[in-house]
């Protein structure tokens, strides 16, 4: 049976603002919405666990943890194992509302140069001589790899729209826990969420606040 995040969130029971009948101990039973893990740096080394995976134009998270897990309850493992916290930032957005955004942050100006970059530069032999993509002013030279005599200028224009374009694009790539793995990542995150032995510890899953109104 497939488990959603907010199912795995432990309760927390906080005093009611409410004054019905002039009482000062009743409490409101909710899920504790500021626990949340995330996965250490050094789990992304052990890549027998995980997959590559592009996020397509228009997929979402549970989307694809649907395709992935065969539920889309699972959209919390997608995103825990590409690290994602912020979707609304760090999400791929569809080309149709990047064009939007982008109009809306550059105006007329969408197209205009954002910056200048080189053009990669290989001698005869096939040897690099300069990588493309590095940030250079536009009227940046160098010697010709086939002609010392002569100099080149190895650089590209890049818009405003490209470089939009370019970081939504960089969003795509993105790490996803596998299958046979994902009872384990489930219930390691069940144990990770439950509340430690504390004043306030009532059950593995539940803490109280402490009611200094009495």
């Amino acid at each position: 049976m497939s488990i959603s995040y907010f199912n795995l969130l432990p309760n927390f029971k906080y005093l009611s603002p409410l004054k019905e009948g002039g009482k000062r101990d009743q409490y409101i039973e909710v899920k504790n919405l500021f626990k949340r893990i995330r996965l250490k740096s050094e789990v992304f080394q052990f890549a027998l666990s995980f997959n590559d995976y592009i996020i397509d134009d228009g997929e979402r998270p549970d989307t694809i943890a649907e395709g992935l897990y065969a539920s889309a309850k699972y959209d919390w493992v997608v995103l825990l194992s590409a690290n994602i916290i912020n979707v609304e930032d760090q999400w791929p957005v569809p080309e149709g509302k990047l064009w939007d955004l982008a109009d809306e942050k550059y105006g007329g100006d969408l197209n205009a140069v954002h910056h200048y970059e080189t053009t990669e530069v290989k001698n005869s032999d096939g040897k690099l001589i300069l990588p493309g993509k590095l940030v250079v002013d536009p009227d940046f030279t160098i010697q010709d790899p086939n002609n010392y005599t002569q100099t080149i200028n190895p650089t590209v224009a890049v818009s405003n729209w490209l470089v939009e374009t370019r970081k939504n694009n960089e969003k795509r790539a993105i790490r996803v826990v596998k299958r046979e793995y994902l009872n384990t990542l489930v219930n390691d995150t069940k144990n990770i969420l439950q509340y430690q032995n504390s004043s306030q510890y009532k059950r593995s899953t539940g803490k109280v606040a402490t009611n200094n109104l009495v």
